[in-house]
């Protein structure tokens, strides 16, 4: 039996654990939260380590990515650093593959893309899934400076974006990371800066990225709308349901109750291919979530649309 398990420096209180059977193997996959403390998750890798299949670094990014470059986080390097021999992934391989190809995913089974507007916060955190929607001929409106400074300045291209990385995130990856992410608790105050940015959110078709961001700042009012995000409970859902949102997406499947971080399902496919170095391509992912008949969800809130119960689509 394989194990995985996603060591996270978020909330304690969306941990969640679920037996697959893939292949006719029975693999354990669960997430355990810390509560914002880095030096327990350091902890809980060094006792774990060699006695599981793969970790998922949760809560934190090995680094963000801006066109061809990549800044290292500081706080994620002792995470990295704890798994001497067991392989550890943070979820930016999936980002690059399977959220790129995310959006020709919802262009070709749930709505043509050309045209709309997408709200990203932030996209240096889904790099990859903005440059799907641009691809596609979105209109991107992304939310970096919103949330990384305060400063209500949309970017509207992944030039500029890749121009004011260049400048703010070796500055912000040397940062104490819960000044610039919601981890431990901050994880489950709900929309507590909304009010600020409100106008960017109206003004889109589509509101992608990361959920614990989109949560703090998005207001309600958002009918006819599409969510694109990811690493949802049932409570989220339920949130979103009375924000008005008219369909969720998720890059990958509801397991047991909700839909893991990407870091989760990369531990899982580096598990299930065997790799002790972690070491896989964004091709080789891809293969393996077809192998594995892992694709994303799609959930229409049918009270925000017509009458009627809510819908859930695995479509292939």
């Amino acid at each position: 039996m394989k194990h995985v398990v996603s060591v996270s420096i978020g909330s304690s209180k969306r941990d969640h654990r679920v037996v697959l059977v893939i292949g006719g193997e029975d693999i354990i996959v669960e997430r355990i939260g810390t509560d914002g403390d880095l030096q327990k998750a350091i902890q809980l890798i060094e006792e774990l380590d060699g006695t599981v299949d793969a970790f998922g670094m949760g809560g934190i990014d090995a680094y963000l990515a801006a066109g061809k470059n990549r800044y290292v986080i500081k706080d994620a390097v002792p995470m990295q650093d704890a798994a001497k021999k067991t392989p550890i992934v943070d979820g930016s391989g999936l980002k690059m593959s399977l959220e790129k190809e995310l959006p020709g995913y919802i262009d070709r089974h749930v709505t043509r893309l050309s045209g709309k507007k997408v709200f990203i916060m932030p996209a240096i955190d889904r790099y990859g899934m903005a440059e799907g929607f641009r691809d596609l001929g979105c209109q991107l409106v992304m939310g970096d400076m919103m949330v990384a400074l305060g400063i209500n300045i949309p970017i509207k291209s992944l030039s500029a974006l890749d121009k004011i990385a260049s400048v703010i995130a070796p500055i912000a990856c040397r940062l104490p990371f819960e000044m610039l992410y919601p981890t431990g608790k901050e994880q489950n105050k709900g929309a507590s800066k909304a009010g600020r940015i409100d106008r960017f959110f109206y003004e889109a078709d589509i509101i992608a990225g990361d959920f614990h961001y989109i949560r703090q700042y998005m207001p309600t009012g958002m009918h006819g709308k599409m969510m694109v995000t990811n690493t949802v409970t049932q409570e989220d859902i339920e949130w979103m349901r009375g924000t008005g949102v008219h369909t969720l997406v998720t890059s990958t499947p509801d397991l047991g109750g909700r839909s893991f971080g990407t870091n989760v399902i990369e531990a899982l496919l580096v598990a299930l291919s065997g790799k002790k170095d972690g070491g896989l391509q964004p091709s080789e992912y891809l293969e393996l979530l077809k192998d594995v008949n892992f694709e994303p969800r799609v959930i229409y809130f049918e009270e925000n649309r017509y009458k009627g119960k809510e819908k859930q689509a695995y479509m292939g």
